[in-house]
């Protein structure tokens, strides 16, 4: 890292006006100082990257914040380091990462300085920040990529469905929802689940048969389009259901919508039949 030419110039506290918070306990990571910063801080950069936190006792919030990096230091395993620049008594330290207030924290990798953030966040995002800075110096050489972290019902939801046991994945995937209401995975998980215990001992040709044989049959209609998108047949079940949805009306309408809609959400997004089917929904509808 280069630093600027006014490294030794004093840095501005004066927006700092909050009675001091008392930090007289041990804090979590190396305190960094004009001395140590070329000397210990920079070369650890190129074992592990660094995240330094600029705080001061002014600062409740800054303060905070590195209890929770040393919190996920130690969860992380030291799989990177965590530094503190106490801007009251290193200003100098605090211009030279260019600092303009707290808590403002960068990362250093390969004596490289990367900004992350300029304000108080929830440790949840604080570890989505710290997982692109692992990710972007194993890019470089350096630590390794964080592993993909596996949510418990995730991996309930999986070892029920290889046991065929389709009721506890869904019981899972629910649990998962319950928990984490906007999580895609768990929706799509149980989209899946559920189009799996509807076509569970359906014969393929038996169900589309008796399903053409009577067009009119909202029930069939949807048992046959659920055994076509479980067979691969993703054009056959969003035809079959779109002309139903053309002969039917008010509250028969609404259900075979509602489950192709479903259907919707299990196919992926750029598919172009996909594409195309919600747009002849929408002409269909409207």
């Amino acid at each position: 890292m280069s630093l600027p030419p006014n490294f030794g110039q004093a840095f501005d506290l004066s927006s700092l006006t909050k009675p001091k918070v008392d930090t007289s306990a041990p804090m979590a990571g190396i305190q960094v100082s004009v001395e140590n910063l070329s000397t210990e801080i920079l070369p650890l950069s190129l074992v592990r990257p660094v995240i330094v936190l600029m705080w001061s006792a002014r600062s409740p919030e800054s303060v905070e914040m590195i209890k929770t990096l040393g919190k996920l230091e130690v969860d992380y395993q030291t799989a990177f380091a965590l530094a503190r620049v106490d801007i009251d008594t290193n200003p100098e330290v605090a211009q030279a990462f260019q600092t303009k207030s707290v808590p403002y924290a960068v990362a250093i990798i390969a004596e490289q300085m990367v900004p992350l953030f300029e304000q108080s966040y929830p440790e949840a995002q604080v570890k989505m920040v710290i997982d692109k800075v692992l990710t972007l110096a194993s890019e470089q050489g350096i630590g390794t990529a964080p592993a993909e972290q596996i949510e418990p019902e995730e991996i309930e939801a999986m070892n029920a469905l290889e046991s065929g046991d389709y009721a506890a994945a869904e019981a899972a995937y629910k649990k998962w929802l319950a928990r984490k209401p906007a999580e895609n995975l768990a929706k799509l998980g149980l989209a899946q689940t559920q189009l799996l215990m509807r076509t569970e001992n359906l014969d393929l040709k038996t169900v589309i048969a008796q399903s053409d044989a009577t067009p009119s049959n909202v029930d069939l209609q949807l048992r046959a389009a659920d055994i076509e998108i479980v067979n691969g047949g993703v054009e056959a079940a969003f035809t079959r259901l779109l002309h139903t949805i053309k002969a039917t009306s008010g509250d028969e309408r609404t259900q075979v919508k509602n489950h192709l809609l479903n259907l919707f959400a299990l196919v992926d997004p750029s598919d172009p039949r996909l594409t195309a089917a919600r747009k002849e929904l929408a002409s269909a509808l409207f």
